[in-house]
């Protein structure tokens, strides 16, 4: 059994302590841009969701877009196993590093990584690295984490991993990993990503929608080459390329954008904004 890994983001992109945690996650799913109400977890659900795109900004800014992917999978059911596909905004560590041990902390408990299908998928793909010191700093899984967390206490488990190399053939690779473990479980993959960082509201949406049309249209080949033809600077591109791998292999036949949203939206500031999508894919 590995070690705690510590909260990084605790007081900084979301509440320190666990009951203002909660009514700041509340507020986002009742906020005029999130649901706008408070998800019932149905346990019984059909468990179609195969597969989220979620933000990772602070709480503040993205929480009620990310809120909309969440409430979405509350009415599926209850995973048991959540792959978390994040970026690495540090530059520490491994190209792609897997981590296949002890729990994550965060102000709402611990969460256990799921060691025995975080050691098949860096077996079946050759390319990831067991590697905790690119994740120890990285905000883009953890913030994740508390609403998973709202919706299910700490009974789920966890496979974690962060993307520093975000090419086409590397992320196919680690969703086809991960679509081979995934389907032998009751799981979801969650990829987390922020869209066009610091562009004018109108220019920030128009390439957005572009990319995120490759997205809906389940082409990772064609949302790569979306965002690099338009020069897009969403984060996430190798968390968001792999997951659309892997949900056509565990049969998705549906991306739906449930909510865009920029931090204009938020802070009615825009010329200058970083946009947020949630995105489900369901079988």
């Amino acid at each position: 059994m590995g070690g705690v890994r510590r909260p990084c983001q605790a007081g900084a992109f979301y509440e320190a302590k666990a009951e203002p945690l909660r009514r700041q996650i509340e507020g986002c799913f009742l906020s005029r841009l999130g649901p706008g109400e408070l998800p019932e977890v149905v346990t019984t659900g059909p468990r179609r969701v195969v597969g989220l795109i979620c933000p990772h900004a602070g709480y503040m800014f993205s929480g009620p877009v990310a809120a909309h992917a969440y409430y979405r999978l509350s009415v599926d059911g209850k995973p048991d196993v959540v792959f978390l596909f994040g970026p690495n905004h540090t530059g520490v560590g491994s190209g792609l590093a897997i981590v296949n041990e002890g729990s994550w902390r965060t102000p709402l408990g611990d969460v256990e990584v799921d060691g025995e299908a975080a050691d098949q998928v860096a077996r079946d793909s050759r390319i990831i690295d067991i590697d905790d010191s690119a994740h120890n700093y990285e905000h883009s899984i953890e913030v994740q984490l508390p609403f998973l967390q709202y919706l299910y206490r700490s009974e789920f488990k966890i496979v974690p991993i962060c993307f520093l190399m975000q090419d086409l053939s590397s992320a196919r690779e680690v969703g086809e990993a991960v679509a081979k473990v995934a389907s032998q479980k009751n799981a979801v993959i969650i990829a987390s990503s922020d869209m066009t960082h610091y562009e004018p509201q109108e220019i920030a949406e128009r390439k957005d929608r572009k990319a995120l049309e490759g997205v809906e249209a389940m082409d990772e080949a064609r949302f790569i080459s979306t965002v690099e033809s338009h020069q897009i600077s969403a984060c996430g591109v190798g968390p968001i390329a792999a997951l659309i791998s892997a949900a056509k292999v565990l049969g998705a036949k549906e991306a739906k954008l449930l909510c865009y949203k920029t931090s204009g939206d938020v802070i009615g500031d825009y010329s200058s904004v970083v946009g947020y999508a949630a995105v489900c894919f369901t079988k």
